[in-house]
């Protein structure tokens, strides 16, 4: 029995980015747990939840029973969909009674992630706080927990409408706590029942790649800090050395795991761990569920017939080339974390470089060894890096210096809070960025690591929100104007979104290209990184996992994206000039 399948509290929450597997083994987990002869509720907080998918049961927005295993039900909880109801309920009232700019201003606030997330944190308090449910089930089991930040919103002193009513607070996320005040008390039971080892267990997801690994260290530091202490950390997905087979390919895949693993963040070597191997079978049905949490052997998963169908689709050389045809310009990477944005935007850098035409890389991305590798060792290229601490520190001192100055003691610690918000770091990045923005005028700029639609949408909110934010940032307005002008210019910005050929990640993908279409943002592109499409690969469990990704590439090319790129899975980490171009050449 895995560890963090041991001796389990009522409550079970998973975390982790997308693509790492946190509602495979959430369903697993359940079916697991009824097997042993439990009751349990299985909630998703997911909005590309595929439960219903892995049951084969529509499941949807109420508790539904699963007929394939006694004792479970399930309920997806619809984050949009609860966010939507969640701002008619703040916005409602005042319609018709506010003139429609400021209508529309709040909710723009309103519009975001922080919103999302809150409401559908209201949702479930409701199911941690409902004792006829606890006395129907012996275990609850959650796929996605709550953030820190949202969990500290929680904890503050209830003067949020208060402290929005005096004109004292516009900014990112005390425009979606407004609407809390009246389930306090509920929202108070649910924090202490997180915070209840006997009650609640926290499962940290995780694959085993550097940036993953930093990212689970951070959610670590983050909980523990607010009394969260009752955490596991479960691997996923690890390549299993007896699949290699002979494929040098496999063979790198299986080292830069093993390494990843040994140079783990300090901060979580000390968690009960457990590692899940990687299945070659798709994790849908009762069968697979069951076989992952198997620790045995994997060898039997695996296919005796070798697949040779190859397809096919357009190379990220032959997006490069449209893009140099304009000579200079600004181009975009965005995406979730983890996906590769900045490996890719030194790709089409170093590429654009390679060709003699001007470029300036910029990144925020904390590991700079891109910039260590590139800094003077090619012409015609400058790298910056753009420190997102000192710039989100900065962004913090000048608020509370001048919004902050006339506050008292509680409204300043809602301020400080507030301030503490994921958005204010792609605010204060954002203001970095703004100023490097008007180069490409002159050559090719290419940006990693940028803002979300969401923040787009606060920058460029109309009326009095917008004033205020442009206060907030600097004296002059109009210099955050412009950037968002050109941003929304087809001609002047090349927006890549990049992603994998994976479920989760192409979904997540899909809601931030809705979100720049708010925003007046139609992106150029998609690159769909790390396929096996393309590889000539031996192993049997590569070469199912390829045909497992066509889908995925086939939904961004036939639903999404005006056009894409496909980048394949290199066996050496692309990291320097040469290793970087050859993600650019004709495989």
């Amino acid at each position: 029995m895995y560890h963090f399948l041991t001796n389990p509290p009522p409550f079970l929450f998973f975390t982790g980015k997308g693509g790492v597997g946190k509602t495979s083994l959430a369903c697993a987990s359940a079916v697991a747990l009824c097997d042993a002869g439990k009751r349990v509720l299985l909630v998703s907080t997911d909005p590309a939840s595929n439960v219903g998918q892995v049951f084969a049961t529509e499941i949807g927005n109420r508790v539904t029973a699963i007929a394939a295993v006694p004792g479970l039900s399930a309920l997806e909880i619809d984050p949009p969909a609860a966010a939507k109801a969640y701002r008619e309920r703040i916005v409602g009232p005042v319609r018709g009674k506010l003139p429609e700019s400021v209508v529309r201003s709040i909710e723009e606030q309103l519009s975001g992630a922080c919103t999302t997330e809150i409401a559908a944190f209201d949702e479930f308090t409701a199911l941690l706080t409902d004792h006829t449910l606890l006395a129907e089930y012996d275990h609850i089991v959650f796929d996605t927990a709550p953030t820190g930040h949202t969990i500290r919103l929680l904890q503050l002193p209830g003067a949020w409408s208060e402290f929005l009513e005096q004109g004292k607070g516009d900014a990112s996320c005390l425009g979606p706590l407004a609407g809390l005040e009246k389930q306090r008390s509920q929202y108070a039971d649910a924090v202490a029942a997180l915070a209840d080892a006997a009650r609640t267990r926290l499962v940290l997801v995780a694959r085993a790649q550097h940036s993953t690994l930093r990212e689970v260290a951070r959610t670590h530091e983050e909980l523990a800090a607010i009394g969260l202490l009752n955490q596991q950390l479960v691997i996923n997905g690890l390549f299993p050395e007896g699949a290699i087979a002979g494929d040098p390919l496999a063979m790198a895949l299986w080292q830069r795991e093993q390494q990843a693993l040994a140079q783990m963040p300090q901060g979580i070597k000390g968690l009960a761990q457990d590692h899940i191997p990687l299945l070659a079978t798709n994790l849908v049905g009762l069968d697979s569920l069951r076989l992952l949490l198997q620790s045995e052997g994997t060898a039997a998963q695996f296919p005796t017939e070798q697949s040779t169908v190859k397809h096919t689709h357009p190379e990220l050389s032959s997006l490069v080339d449209e893009l140099a045809a304009d000579g200079h310009g600004l181009i975009m990477l965005m995406g979730k974390g983890g996906v590769g944005k900045t490996t890719l935007a030194a790709a089409v850098a170093v590429e654009l470089a390679s060709r003699g035409l001007p470029v300036h890389l910029t990144t925020s991305d904390p590991a700079a060894h891109l910039s260590e590798t590139l800094a003077g060792s090619l012409p015609h290229l400058e790298v910056s890096r753009i420190d997102p601490h000192a710039e989100t520190e900065r962004y913090r001192a000048q608020v509370l210096a001048t919004k902050g100055a006339a506050l008292d003691e509680q409204g300043r610690a809602l301020l400080e809070e507030d301030l503490r918000s994921p958005c204010t770091e792609e605010i204060a990045v954002f203001q970095a960025f703004s100023r490097i923005i008007r180069e490409a005028g002159k050559r090719f700029v290419v940006m990693d690591t940028a803002p979300t639609g969401h923040t787009l949408l606060l920058l460029d909110a109309t009326g009095a929100y917008h004033r205020e934010i442009a206060r907030q940032m600097g004296s002059k307005g109009l210099h955050f104007t412009t950037p968002m002008m050109q941003l929304q210019d087809p001609k002047q910005t090349k927006v890549l979104i990049v992603t994998l050929p994976e479920p989760t990640p192409v979904q997540e993908a899909a809601n931030l290209q809705a979100d720049l279409h708010r925003a007046g943002i139609e992106p150029w592109g998609w690159l769909i990184n790390h396929s096996l499409q393309q590889a000539a690969v031996s192993s049997p469990l590569l070469q199912l996992r390829a045909e497992r990704q066509l889908p995925h590439i086939e939904a961004v090319e036939q639903q999404h994206a005006s056009r894409y790129a496909v980048v394949p899975l290199l066996a050496e980490e692309p990291v320097g000039p040469d290793a970087l171009r050859r993600l650019c050449q004709h495989q």
